[in-house]
């Protein structure tokens, strides 16, 4: 950023980045442009929340009337949303207005733009960059800003959202914001009382504070939380969800209590019907709004649910921690640690109740929210049983799109087995074309297919259920029942063509065996008995801790298949050398590229195209 001095005004340039924003904002956003009322309302609300806070120890910022007020002229084309918040210094516009606000908010709204769908305003509020939808209508934005706890100056912000934007100082006596928009002359309907009024009632209804219209307050200060639950409409929860989240869709379900005995509090808590954008990085602050006696203390109150409830977004309230309490406090009392563990059950028994009686809901909640729930499995140990039960997985037996339980899979068990069987895989595709598949596909038994990174991690933690062990297919040791087969070689042949392949391959396997498990592929790679279990080796490979190449592994061939038949027979004439080696060393990469262990692609297509030459050759060449 940089600025230049004109006499007492100082002009900023905007980043480019920023410059992008400011114009993917104005010009891409198609639907619900009043959003940037709610965005500018949210944000007010914020900063009362903060000078409130204060308040308690601060007598000095305990006597102004914190509210919002909104004044419109349709003669100029303004409107001006005032509030007695904490206020901002010149370091907050710079840094809090003056620059995006996330990493991955441009590359998202980048996405939106490019998607097939109208572009929704409503999305805005999840990215932190509510307040530049203020551009969207209008040509011209002013912020006038004092800070509450501090003795500087007040100071003027101004910007067309441009390139640009100005700050000078000013007088201003009383702390907080004043926001003016000088609004563009087809958006003059935001000038007008009865919308303004409208997109109050509809968007920020259950803001904290009482919101001015002109003289007259507009919206409805309901702890909706308070009430009891049959005295509060569907309509109204779910008018509360979407002002707390911003979100636009109506919540998967809620959850409301109200505790009372060691320990008393209120709670409504909802689930997303969508996992929120951002929800799986590590700057992700938006949980649940933890309040003392109705008052605000903690907006990002983590620590009141496990780290795999981090979907959970809602509001708790406890008369048991006093207003002041300090956020580090709050996190090691055992206030708190009480209300998480009677939250976690509850929102467990929830689940629970999904997964028993609604599996639709429950496959949607666990599509969208299944890799953080699995994470529990390494983090909760005192209930690891009862995540157990609500894990859920596709299979090579549920269909698209359906997911099955270790208790259902368990009940399709034939008699006899005592395995739960499963396959690691980058994804679902890979996952189901996996050759190490189809022994199991010809027998009819059923495996679970594990194509989430977080399954690398987690499913070491369930050894067993219900007293059957689960084990990876791709392990060399599994026990597989072929009394049945015939051989298709005699045991001479086979030990010639295993010979050939650990001759040409020679270190890069460990051993090279006949498969028990190939159907219709020539070969396989499979991790040898004495090895590391194949879960914990992708684990370590992606943690990325100076994990070497691996261990070796043992390449199965399919001695029925006749690729491998007629690779014996050019063998056993001694011709073709050369061709001999390029298949042996093509059969075993291909098995790599399977695992997804290829490092030499280049050298594989190459191999590749010398075949098609060879093979397309016309006869009289």
């Amino acid at each position: 950023m940089t600025d230049t001095q004109a006499g007492a005004v100082q002009q900023f340039a905007y980043r480019a980045q920023m410059q992008q924003l400011l114009h993917l904002i104005v010009h891409s956003l198609y639907t619900h442009k009043e959003i940037f009322l709610r965005e500018l309302i949210s944000n007010a609300s914020d900063a009362l929340s903060k000078v409130r806070f204060l308040a308690l120890s601060d007598p000095a910022l305990a006597d102004v009337d914190h509210k919002i007020s909104i004044t419109l002229d349709d003669d100029v084309n303004t409107l001006t949303i005032e509030d007695t918040g904490i206020g901002m210094t010149r370091e907050d516009l710079i840094e809090r207005i003056g620059t995006i606000a996330s990493s991955g908010t441009l590359s998202f709204l980048e996405e939106l733009k490019q998607s097939d769908k109208p572009v929704d305003a409503s999305l805005i509020g999840q990215f932190g960059v509510g307040f530049y939808a203020s551009f969207m209508v209008a040509n011209r934005v002013v912020i006038e800003s004092r800070h509450a706890t501090t003795t500087g100056p007040a100071w003027r912000w101004t910007s067309d959202g441009m390139d640009h934007y100005t700050l000078e100082e000013i007088d201003r006596a009383s702390y907080g914001t004043t926001i003016t928009l000088h609004l563009k002359d087809e958006e003059k309907e935001f000038s007008e009382e009865h919308r303004v009024k409208q997109i109050i009632q509809k968007y920020s209804n259950f803001v904290d504070f009482p919101i001015f219209v002109g003289d007259a307050q507009v919206n409805t200060i309901k702890a909706l939380w308070k009430e009891r639950k049959e005295d509060i409409s569907d309509e109204d929860r779910t008018e509360f969800y979407k002002f707390l989240t911003m979100d636009y869709q109506e919540p998967l379900g809620h959850l409301h209590l109200h505790i009372e005995g060691l320990i008393n509090f209120d709670a409504l808590l909802f689930i997303p019907a969508k996992a929120p954008p951002g929800l799986f990085r590590d700057d992700y602050d938006q949980f649940v709004h933890l309040y003392s006696s109705g008052v605000l203390i903690q907006r990002d109150a983590k620590h009141l649910l496990p780290d795999y409830m981090l979907f959970v977004r809602g509001v708790v309230d406890t008369d048991d921690l006093p207003l002041n309490v300090s956020r580090e406090v709050t996190q090691n009392s055992p206030v708190a640690a009480k209300i998480n563990n009677i939250l976690t059950g509850k929102m467990l028994g929830l689940l629970r109740e999904w997964a028993e009686e609604d599996q639709d809901r429950y496959t949607t909640f666990f599509k969208e929210f299944g890799k953080a729930f699995k994470t529990g499995l390494v983090t909760e140990h005192k209930r690891r049983d009862e995540l157990i039960d609500l894990l859920r997985y596709p299979s090579t037996k549920t269909g698209e799109g359906r997911l099955t339980s270790l208790k259902s899979y368990a009940a399709r068990m034939s008699d006899g087995q005592d395995t739960v069987y499963y396959l690691l895989a980058d994804n679902l595709d890979l996952a189901r074309q996996n050759p190490s598949l189809e022994y199991f596909s010809r027998k009819d038994i059923e495996v679970l297919l594990l194509a989430e990174q977080i399954d690398i991690f987690t499913i070491s933690h369930v050894r067993e259920y219900d007293g059957k062990t689960l084990k990876s297919i791709e392990s060399a040791d599994l026990e597989l029942d072929t009394a049945e087969e015939s051989p298709v070689l005699s045991d001479g042949d086979e030990d010639t063509l295993l010979a050939l392949f650990r001759l040409k391959l020679n270190d890069k396997v460990q051993d090279v065996v006949a498969s028990k498990r190939l159907v219709d592929s020539a070969a396989t790679l499979v991790t040898a008995k004495d090895a590391m279990e194949p879960q914990m080796e992708k684990m370590l490979k992606l943690m990325g801790q100076g994990f070497g190449p691996g261990s070796k592994k043992v390449l199965e061939l399919n001695l029925a298949h006749p690729l491998l038949a007629n690779l014996l027979a050019l063998h056993q004439e001694s011709t073709h050398e050369d061709l001999i080696d390029k298949v042996v060393h093509q059969v075993y990469e291909g098995a790599l590229l399977f695992d997804g262990e290829l490092t030499e692609a280049a050298t594989f297509v190459k191999r590749m195209t010398d075949f098609m030459v060879e093979a397309t050759r016309p006869a009289s060449a």
